[in-house]
């Protein structure tokens, strides 16, 4: 896999460090143990896999080498880079401007737009409507547009099925710009509908077995189906693709139920296209690797990345089910070793918690960050943390 001019300063010297070594260790992925970083009186265990993805350093790489070929044009981005705060909040001070906020409210019209202007497309893609009033003002998008490859083979491979008529299931987050880009990536060749969860897929399961109307489907999925979406045509053969940042888990449990659903109701063998093969590689391993670092015991965790990351909430919710844990956007959000300035992902507030750190020695401690963290914020984690036990991290252990 090709290697990324990312910025520097998103980079860590020690965990590129550790992160090469567990590679050369471990090429085919097989370990998902932690590493332990011992410093006394506080143990620290990073999870195997974490931060920066293929998909977020292509977008990064993309994003600056734009502004620095293109000094004199006007540069913005559709919405947000990636969800991390920091690194949007470098581009913006760079210069680059926001058309729309992540629910795609539009922030700056598309009318004041020019040929010459230079629109960023983010990791997320967009929809086909967009890129289409943007190629009608003139501007060009090919070597502008950052979306991730393992989107766009959901896209791909949603367009296959299609055309072998199967309905488009996507489980994802309706408002997410990631979702509403597969969304209409794959109405455009046949039916397709959004299902948030395993909920809505037990109740997907009433209009597969014909138990409930139309007409009521089409109230509990209210903007979640294309256009024409007729419930006995086009719940009879089905392919699930996802949201690349759910949990895997969650979206093959979804596949899997919905299969026997359709089966049952259609005895067909052919109901369900298989879509393994769209589930992405750094969010399952970074899934994994945060299911072998549980098998730690531990006294709490940090899960590290942007309160809006999809894929950084679903790492918390693992982390969540087993013992205290805390997300965070950075370091600063650490006030003290007793007080700590937290994202409480189930009721979407941030909270203050006091005490943080327990006088239990030693004091492990579980971290992992999303996809769009910089591994250059989780070092200063560690620094202020070895800090507060008057320890200094163990570089020479990975020089």
């Amino acid at each position: 896999m090709r290697s990324f001019e990312v910025p520097p300063f998103y980079r860590s010297p020690l965990i590129s460090a550790i992160k090469q070594q567990r590679k050369a260790a471990d090429k085919l992925k097989k370990d998902f143990t932690p590493t332990v970083l011992d410093l006394g009186p506080l143990q620290i265990y990073l999870a195997r896999h974490f931060g920066f993805c293929y998909g977020v350093e292509n977008a990064i790489e993309i994003a600056f080498r734009t502004l620095e070929q293109h000094p004199n044009n006007r540069i913005f981005l559709l919405s947000e880079m990636i969800h991390n705060p920091l690194v949007n909040a470098d581009l913006t001070s760079r210069g680059i401007r926001f058309l729309q906020d992540t629910k795609g409210k539009q922030l700056i019209p598309f009318e004041t737009l020019r040929a010459d202007d230079i629109v960023l497309i983010p990791a997320f893609g967009t929809t086909l409507e967009i890129e289409s009033r943007l190629r009608a003002i003139g501007i060009q998008l090919e070597s502008y547009n950052t979306t991730c490859p393992f989107v766009e083979k959901v896209w791909n491979r949603s367009e296959s099925i299609a055309q072998k008529q199967y309905t488009i299931i996507i489980h994802g987050k309706p408002s997410h710009e990631e979702t509403r880009a597969t969304f209409s990536h794959a109405a455009v060749h046949g039916p397709a509908l959004v299902i948030k969860d395993r909920s809505q897929a037990e109740r997907l399961a009433r209009y597969i077995r014909m138990e409930a109307s139309q007409s009521e489907f089409e109230q509990e999925f209210e903007n979640q189906y294309s256009a024409g979406f007729q419930i006995e045509r086009d719940l009879k053969r089905i392919g699930v693709v996802n949201q690349t940042t759910m949990l895997a888990s969650d979206t093959q449990g979804i596949a899997d139920y919905l299969k026997e659903e359709v089966r049952k109701q259609y005895s067909d063998p052919d109901a369900i296209a298989d879509t393994r093969d769209t589930l992405c590689y750094a969010t399952s391993d970074n899934q994994s690797a945060v299911l072998g670092m549980l098998e730690t015991p531990a006294d709490l965790a940090l899960v590290v990345g942007g309160y809006n990351s999809s894929n950084t909430s679903h790492l918390f919710e693992l982390c969540a089910e087993k013992l205290p844990t805390y997300y965070i956007d950075g370091p600063d959000r650490i006030e003290s070793r007793h007080r700590v300035h937290h994202f409480d992902f189930f009721e979407g507030v941030e909270k203050i918690t006091e005490p943080f750190l327990s006088e239990k020695r030693p004091l492990r401690i579980l971290i992992t960050s999303g996809a769009s963290c910089p591994d250059a914020l989780v070092e200063r984690i560690l620094e202020k943390l070895a800090g507060f036990f008057d320890s200094s991290l163990p570089y020479d252990q990975w020089a």
